[in-house]
C-alpha cells in the first residue's frame, strides 16, 4: 500500500515545526497535525485590545541558542524583532528586591546571598571553570555531576545558594523541584546563556518564530492523533478524520503524550519516554491601567520569589518593562507564576480563586496592584516544562543511540532542556533521523498537498 505522506509530525510547537520545516526543506511531503485550533504550543499569544500576552515564558540569550539564531536568519526575521530585554531580574529577600542575578557583580552585590553564601558562589564558579569542557548542554548526562539533584548540589555550600539561587532559578524558569531535578541541565544551560544582560525577547510576541514556521508548511489544526503504530517500514496515524499512512511519523508533544499515544515503542525508547516526567505550570496575566512594576530602585522586568520568601508565586513578570509593545501606550501587563507546591491544586480551581490567590500575593511585591484596574487570564499547562530527572539522565544515552524507525520524537524534552533552543535542536536532530533513513522522497507521492493553515 501507497503512504499519504512521507512525514507525518504530531504537534505544531516549536519542536513540531521546526521538524516539519527541515523534511520540507528537503523535499518531502509533509504534514502536521495539531490538536489546538493554532500553532505554537507552549510558545503560543493571544491579543487582546493592544496587549500581546505570551502564554508560556521566554528569554532568548544571544550565547548559547545558535539554532535558534539560525533559524531566525533561515526564516529572514530581522535582528531589529528580536530586541534586548528592558529591565534587570532581581531575587526577592527579606523585603527587598535584590538585582544582579547571574552577573558576574554578584560576587560583589551579592544578589540576594549573604556573605558565606558569596564565598561558596565563587567556589561553585571556580570549579565550573576547571570542568568547563565537560559541560555540554546537548549531552548533561555526561558531565562530572552525573545524576545528582540541585538539591544534592546545593548540599555541598552554604543554604543560601540553595535558597537565593539555585531553587528561585529552577522554580520560576523550569517549575523544578530541587530534589526532583537534576542539577546538570540547568547548570550547562546557565553556563552556555551568559548574563540576562544579553538576553531578548520577540518584540511582537513569543509565536513569532511558529507564525514565521507555519507560513510554509502544511498544518491542519483542530486535528487530533490518538494513535501511532510502527509497522516494519512505516507508520499508521488513528485521527479524527480516519487512518494515515506515512513513510515516518514524528511524536514532537511531551513526552507523556508520546508514551500515550505511541502504541508499540522499543524498549529503550519506552524507558525514556517513562522517566522523562514533567511539572505542571499555572500563570495569571493581569493586563492593568497602569504601568506597575515590582518596587525597586530601577525597572526589573522579572523579581524571583524564593520557596523560602513566598509558597504562592514563584515570580511576577512585567512584560511591559521586557518590551514595551506588550502592552498598549500607558498601561502595563504583569505576569505572575504560580509556585510549584501551589500549581497542582490551582489546577482544578476555578479561575476566579486562582486570581485571587496570585494577585493577592502579588500585593505584597507590586505597589499600587490592588487600585489597578485589570482583566485576568489564567493559564495552565498540565506538561508544563521536563523535569530533567535524574531517571531520564541515566535512560537518555541508549535512547539517543537507538536505530532509526518509523517513529521518531522531538521535544526539549529530548534534550533535557527546557527552552525553546531543546525544541529545536530536537527537531533539526528528528529531521535529520528521518530523512538518514528515508534517504529522499518518493516520486508517487505527491507534493503539492495542502491542509488547512491557521496561525495564531
Amino acid at each position: 500500500m501507497t503512504p499519504d505522506l512521507d512525514v507525518a509530525v504530531i504537534g505544531a510547537g516549536i519542536a513540531g515545526l521546526t521538524t516539519a520545516h527541515e523534511l520540507r526543506r528537503a523535499g518531502l511531503t509533509v504534514r502536521v497535525y495539531e490538536k489546538q485550533r493554532y500553532v505554537g504550543g507552549r510558545m503560543h499569544c493571544f491579543r487582546h485590545d493592544g496587549w500581546t500576552v505570551d502564554e508560556g515564558a521566554e528569554q532568548l540569550p544571544r550565547h548559547g541558542y545558535r539554532a535558534t539564531w539560525e533559524l531566525i536568519d533561515r526564516l529572514g526575521v530581522p535582528h531589529g524583532d528580536v530586541p534586548r530585554i528592558g529591565g534587570r531580574p532581581a531575587v526577592w529577600r527579606a523585603g527587598k528586591a535584590r538585582t544582579g542575578l547571574a552577573e558576574p557583580s554578584a560576587l560583589l552585590t551579592g544578589a540576594g546571598l549573604g556573605p558565606r553564601g558569596r564565598l561558596d558562589l565563587a567556589r561553585l564558579l571556580a570549579w565550573l571553570a576547571r570542568h568547563r569542557e565537560e559541560f555540554d548542554a546537548d549531552h548533561p548526562e555526561r558531565t562530572p555531576l552525573g545524576t545528582a539533584t540541585l538539591r544534592e548540589l546545593a548540599g555541598r555550600y552554604h543554604p543560601d545558594l540553595h535558597d537565593y539561587l539555585l531553587q528561585p532559578v529552577a522554580g520560576c524558569f523550569f517549575g523544578w523541584d530541587t530534589a526532583r531535578s537534576a542539577a546538570a541541565p540547568l547548570l550547562s544551560l546557565l553556563r552556555d546563556v551568559g548574563p540576562p544582560t544579553s538576553w531578548r525577547t520577540y518584540a511582537d510576541g513569543m509565536d513569532l518564530l511558529a507564525r514565521k514556521l507555519a507560513e510554509g508548511l502544511d498544518v491542519v489544526t483542530g486535528s487530533e492523533v490518538h494513535e501511532v503504530v510502527a509497522d516494519k517500514d512505516s507508520a499508521g496515524l488513528r485521527t479524527d478524520g480516519g487512518i494515515v499512512t506515512a513513510r515516518a511519523a514524528v511524536l514532537c508533544v511531551p513526552a507523556p503524550v508520546a508514551a500515550r499515544l505511541h502504541a508499540n515503542p522499543a524498549p529503550d525508547e519506552a524507558a525514556f519516554l517513562s522517566a522523562c516526567t514533567f511539572t505542571p505550570t499555572l500563570k495569571v496575566s493581569c493586563l492593568l491601567d497602569r504601568p506597575l512594576r515590582p518596587a525597586a530602585r530601577e525597572p526589573l522586568y522579572l523579581l524571583l520569589t524564593p520557596d523560602a520568601e513566598d509558597s504562592t508565586l514563584s515570580g511576577i513578570l512585567a512584560d511591559h518593562v521586557k518590551h514595551p509593545a506588550r502592552a498598549p501606550a500607558g498601561k502595563g501587563l504583569l505576569t505572575l507564576m504560580a509556585d510549584a507546591r501551589t500549581v497542582p491544586e490551582l489546577l482544578t480551581a476555578p479561575d476566579r480563586e486562582v486570581v485571587e490567590r496570585l494577585t493577592g500575593a502579588a500585593r505584597r511585591y507590586v505597589p499600587g496592584l490592588e487600585r489597578a484596574g485589570m482583566r485576568n487570564f489564567v493559564h495552565a499547562f498540565r506538561h508544563g516544562l521536563p523535569e530533567a530527572t535524574p531517571a531520564a539522565l541515566r535512560c537518555r544515552p541508549r535512547f539517543m543511540a537507538r536505530v532509526t524507525g518509523p517513529v521518531e520524537y522531538a521535544g526539549d524534552w529530548v534534550m533535557l532542556r527546557p527552552s525553546s533552543e531543546g525544541a529545536v535542536r530536537a527537531g533539526a536532530l528528528a529531521a535529520s533521523r528521518v530523512l538518514s533513513r528515508l534517504r529522499g522522497p518518493r516520486p508517487d507521492i505527491p507534493t503539492d498537498r495542502k491542509g488547512t493553515r491557521e496561525t495564531a
